[in-house]
């Protein structure tokens, strides 16, 4: 089960990693904590368009389902109402009735019924930070690891389902400096243009804060990669097609960094680190059940 504050998130974090469980025969749903009802329309040739900016939440639902078949992968909404993305010196507030503000057990109990539904073995979410402090992603977190604790245990939320106890819960990690370093190497090589030569020459400011991830699982999936770009180019509304994400050639990143990371932050059951599998001490109890 991965967790993830809006609609798109699932395909820029993690996407090639469930598509290689989803092709290995795994079951693997994606949660949509909010609707991304906010999110600014980030294609330049989709801006200024009445029709999408009218009814922007039915569009983004129309997307998440086109990238849901891409993946392969099941998908639920937990039904919240995206915070936006506060901006300005001093911030806003969080508009009233947003994710953000949402009772830490009310969005809790709402995913420990998912949990103890879909009964999955690992979990994955963002880590306390969000990833980066957009508010959804730093609730999607709290709520993440508030479910992980809460959907084995029988005194908590009863009338949510029968408890399920997750084996493993993992943070994503995106681009870590590993990964950026060897994308602009291998582009400076071949004398191409490489998008992560400013995030180089800016690394220390940009890290300022964030949270320096620490990788314990890096799993291959490079043969997926072309489906994850295909899930996230599915999220029109969302992201620029002739933008950075998608500048470095999937045969140079094949290549030089065919993994996708992640940090294991819980685990209930024995595994050695580092890990090449998120399901790592418990595929033989998978694979009985």
């Amino acid at each position: 089960m991965c967790v993830h504050a809006h609609p798109d998130d699932e395909s820029s974090k993690g996407a090639a990693t469930m598509a290689r469980y989803v092709d290995e025969g795994a079951a693997v749903l994606v949660v949509s904590c909010t609707g991304g009802e906010r999110g600014d329309i980030l294609n330049p040739a989709l801006k200024d368009r009445s029709d999408i900016e009218a009814d922007i939440r039915a569009v983004r639902r129309l997307e998440m389902a086109q990238a849901q078949a891409i993946l392969g992968v099941q998908h639920e909404w937990l039904g919240f109402v995206d915070s936006g993305l506060p901006e300005g010196d001093p911030l806003p507030p969080l508009p009233e009735g947003s994710f953000g503000l949402t009772p830490l057990e009310v969005s809790t109990e709402a995913l420990v019924r998912i949990v103890r539904r879909f009964r999955p073995h690992v979990m994955t979410t963002y880590d306390e930070n969000g990833g980066y402090p957009h508010p959804d992603h730093v609730m999607c977190h709290r709520v993440s690891v508030a479910a992980f604790e809460a959907a084995g245990d029988p005194e908590r939320f009863p009338d949510a389902g029968e408890p399920w106890q997750p084996s493993k819960l993992y943070y994503d990690v995106t681009f870590t400096r590993e990964r950026v370093e060897a994308f602009h190497n291998a582009m400076a090589e071949q004398g191409l243009e490489s998008p992560y030569a400013e995030w180089l020459e800016n690394w220390e400011e940009r890290a300022r804060d964030r949270r320096v991830p620490n990788v314990t699982t890096k799993v291959y999936c490079a043969d997926q990669f072309e489906r994850r770009d295909a899930a996230l180019l599915a999220h029109a509304t969302q992201v620029d097609p002739d933008g950075w994400f998608f500048k470095v050639p999937l045969d140079v990143q094949r290549r030089v960094f065919p993994w996708e990371q992640f940090e294991l932050a819980r685990s209930l059951v024995d595994t050695e680190l580092p890990e090449d599998d998120l399901f790592a001490g418990i595929r033989e109890k998978v694979t009985a059940e």
